[in-house]
């Protein structure tokens, strides 16, 4: 379309609103493409974390240890084993002129990147936390809060890269993952009574890394820690429910319409 359009000799810039599964997994392909040809343009991600028209599997964008109809979480699965891609630094790396993540949960911060996405020449890509009640299990009146806990516990940073370089980050006071991850029936089985093996802290250290990467500060008062100026422990962070199972791992990658 957009190589269609200058050939007519016009100059708007295409925009493409895409999902998960469009973004991370079966479109991948085609944007590489697109943003290493220089294409003029913008791509707008809401990223839910799932394909709903396929009974929500698990994709690209599925943080680890969520529970999905491929990655269900039981007693031999702890759900979604694999990190999920940075897609934005994958983009960025490409050459992209203008990088940036944003929420819904801040509406204000999401219309300045988009507007300054589509006056910027040049393919440009807004990747957008959006939580999805069905898919991540909650109630509708909390998206809200919820697109904020993430921001606030780390585990997702907000911020600008303009040509290769983060230019402008959301700075938060942060808060322990449990607090975003409670909230969603997709993590329950982190919660369940301490019959199992020591907790997993690679949630908690997938936002430690955040943290240091991009100067998010710590917590002042949570249970593991009373210090701000010093990171909480990674192994202090306990999820009762969680457990390594590789060999195991065929289990968690069941088909939805195998899935027991």
């Amino acid at each position: 379309m957009e190589a269609s359009l200058k050939k007519q000799g016009r100059s708007e810039k295409v925009v493409i609103i895409g999902g998960d599964g469009a973004t991370f997994d079966i479109g991948m392909l085609c944007i590489s493409g697109a943003f290493e040809r220089g294409h003029g343009l913008h791509l707008h991600l809401l990223r839910q974390r799932g394909l709903h028209e396929y009974r929500r599997p698990a994709v690209g964008a599925t943080p680890f240890a969520a529970s999905t109809t491929t990655s269900p979480a039981g007693r031999c699965s702890t759900g979604n084993r694999l990190p999920k891609k940075d897609m934005p630094q994958i983009l960025a790396a490409h050459g992209a002129p203008y990088v940036a993540t944003a929420s819904i949960a801040y509406p204000a911060d999401f219309m300045q990147k988009v507007e300054k996405a589509v006056n910027t020449k040049g393919p440009c890509y807004v990747q957008v936390h959006a939580p999805c009640c069905t898919g991540w299990g909650f109630e509708g009146s909390q998206t809200m809060k919820i697109g904020k806990l993430a921001v606030e516990t780390g585990l997702w940073v907000m911020y600008r890269n303009d040509r290769r370089k983060v230019t402008r980050v959301k700075k938060v006071v942060r808060k322990p993952v449990e607090e975003y991850l409670s909230t969603q029936k997709r993590f329950r089985h982190l919660f369940k009574p301490a019959r199992r093996r020591r907790g997993d802290p690679q949630i908690q250290a997938s936002a430690d890394r955040n943290a240091e990467k991009y100067g998010h500060r710590y917590q002042l008062k949570n249970r593991n820690s009373t210090d701000s100026g010093r990171a909480p422990d990674p192994g202090a962070t306990r999820f009762p429910g969680i457990r390594r199972s590789p060999h195991l791992f065929w289990r968690s990658r069941r088909l939805p319409w195998n899935h027991r």
